[in-house]
């Protein structure tokens, strides 16, 4: 049987500095991190594993299995993620056909997830359809790892500082496949002590994820909704000044819970939009920090909504906005967009910007409705 010709890049050079010790060397079940993704990968059909190590090496190596895994040192670890793709691309052997990039901190991906990765990209290539990249989605969120053809090696290869694979994608709009997978690992990284202790819950749990798609209060007002996508700090603060205000609030994230989220009225867990009644006006506000949020706007985009709103950089927004064109989203829709959002206040805070957006939507709300065209702040 022919090879899959598919390596694996697990990179595991990071500092941790959020952490503030060596996410690497955490134990969960009983052993560490990256002895969960080593065994994960094993488990696939990749032909070649190689693993970048940087910051605390030797402390990382020491205990681990290392049998038939080529390891690779990056000095330039302090410099981000970028040095160690780089790193790892460089290593890989010259008949690699494609490379699946792993995070050392995502120990519940599934080998049959990887597997699926792979497949699909051999079998587009039989039907001589040439994916470069390729990427699990898990109930419409978007996650890792991501399967990288060797077409575009070279372009990573010149990529420095902070940045990883997303940094191509906007290059790659028309050659970028999206694969549904039933594995929620996919979703789950470790940033804080928070997310380490929810994956040490998980794990002895089994992985399931046992909450309602859609979770409610008791009691649900009819007032207008504020839906905000995402869970990080200024997600939340949208949705604490939104119920203040009296808007019924909506929070769309994979993993929380109304017990996690006491700002909000609603927790919805699958990116689906249509799973939300439809009678109301709507407010949404894209706050996921890059985090499946040009499926998020694709999403609003499509609905009734009466303000859609993309918080992310000017290189961010315009790499969406032409992803979405490319994908035949219509001109009249995109122009809904607002990218910058909010009111201008200087504000620089989370609480500060989530006033700013809030301000612009009461005055949305307040002007009736207004020519969305006209008011799009999105920039050519």
């Amino acid at each position: 049987m022919e090879g899959s010709g598919v390596a694996a890049v697990i990179l595991a050079a990071g500092m941790s500095r959020r952490m503030g010790t060596p996410k690497q060397l955490l134990r969960i079940g009983g052993r560490g991190l990256l002895e969960h993704v080593l065994e994960n990968v094993r488990r696939s059909r990749v032909e070649e594993i190689v693993l970048v190590l940087g910051f605390a090496a030797e402390e990382i190596q020491r205990g681990l299995s290392l049998a038939g895994v080529k390891t690779v040192l990056n000095p330039a670890y302090e410099a981000g993620m970028g040095t160690s793709l780089r790193t790892g691309l460089a290593a890989l052997g010259e008949r690699t056909r494609a490379a699946l990039v792993v995070l050392a901190d995502q120990p519940f991906v599934q080998p049959a997830t990887l597997d699926r990765l792979i497949g699909r990209h051999a079998r587009l290539q039989a039907e001589s359809v040439f994916p470069q990249i390729v990427l699990p989605v898990y109930k419409g969120f978007r996650g890792n790892p991501v399967l990288l053809d060797r077409s575009v090696f070279p372009e990573l290869m010149s990529l420095n500082g902070d940045v990883g694979c997303r940094a191509i994608f906007g290059s790659h709009l028309e050659n970028i496949v999206k694969v549904e997978v039933d594995d929620p690992g996919i979703l789950l990284d470790i940033d804080s002590q928070e997310d380490f202790e929810k994956l040490g819950q998980a794990n002895h749990h089994g992985l399931k994820v046992t909450e309602a798609d859609l979770e409610s209060r008791e009691t649900v007002s009819d007032a207008p909704e504020l839906v905000v996508v995402g869970r990080e700090s200024l997600a939340m603060a949208l949705a604490a000044l939104g119920r203040i205000l009296r808007f019924t609030v909506t929070v769309v994230d994979p993993w929380l819970t109304l017990g996690e989220a006491p700002q909000a009225d609603r927790v919805l867990r699958v990116l689906d939009f249509t799973r939300l009644p439809q009678e109301r006006a709507r407010y949404i506000v894209v706050a996921s920090q890059g985090r499946f949020d040009e499926e998020a706007v694709e999403q609003a985009l499509r609905t009734q909504a009466s303000y859609v709103a993309l918080l992310a950089g000017k290189g961010r927004a315009q790499e969406v906005v032409r992803s979405l064109a490319a994908k035949g989203v219509p001109e009249a829709q995109l122009a809904r967009l607002r990218s910058p959002a909010g009111l201008d206040l200087g504000a620089e805070t989370p609480e500060e910007i989530a006033l700013s957006i809030l301000a612009e939507i009461v005055a949305e709300r307040r002007r009736g409705a207004p020519d969305l065209k006209h008011h799009s702040r999105r920039k050519e």
